[in-house]
């Protein structure tokens, strides 16, 4: 298994890189979305919407629903940030900006998610798609259970 343990980049050049992405993209990390990615990378494990929306109020007071669904909406298009769906959450791509398979490890105890890239296990469900005529274009695992940390083998 090929989990991503790269050491930690400092956040602030994490989000330039992000915005370099964006901008040779034709796009733009504006402030908001800037600081919504911040809070997703910054957090220790994944946060759904409204936990960032909270978070957010801290410093922009009229933040509603529909600044941080649109915000999230953006990042997760430019693929800054993946949403779990088992968890209704968001983490930090840990490959942003690199077209792949989603494969995440949940612990349900402590909630904490790793991204794991795995050519493996991407290729051997490609193939079993492809053996019953399906013909997959996007690809996201998740998988429950207990990290080491919280008593996984």
């Amino acid at each position: 298994m090929a989990e991503h343990t790269h050491p930690p980049e400092p956040l602030d050049a994490m989000l330039d890189r992000a915005a370099s992405l964006c901008a040779g993209r034709g796009a733009q990390l504006t402030d908001l979305r800037r600081q919504v990615l911040a809070l997703v990378l910054g957090a220790e494990q994944p946060l759904g919407a409204y936990a960032l929306l909270d978070l957010l109020k801290a410093t922009r007071a009229g933040a509603a629903p529909p600044t941080i669904y649109r915000a999230l909406d953006f990042l997760l298009e430019q693929g800054l940030i993946h949403r779990i769906e088992l968890l209704n959450a968001f983490v930090g791509c840990v490959s942003a900006g690199h077209a792949h398979a989603h494969q995440f490890l949940i612990c349900r105890r402590c909630g904490h998610a790793a991204e794991l890239h795995d050519h493996a296990v991407e290729h051997a469900l490609e193939n079993a798609a492809r053996r019953i005529g399906f013909t997959p274009a996007r690809m996201t695992v998740e998988m429950e259970g207990l990290c080491q940390g919280c008593g996984g083998a």
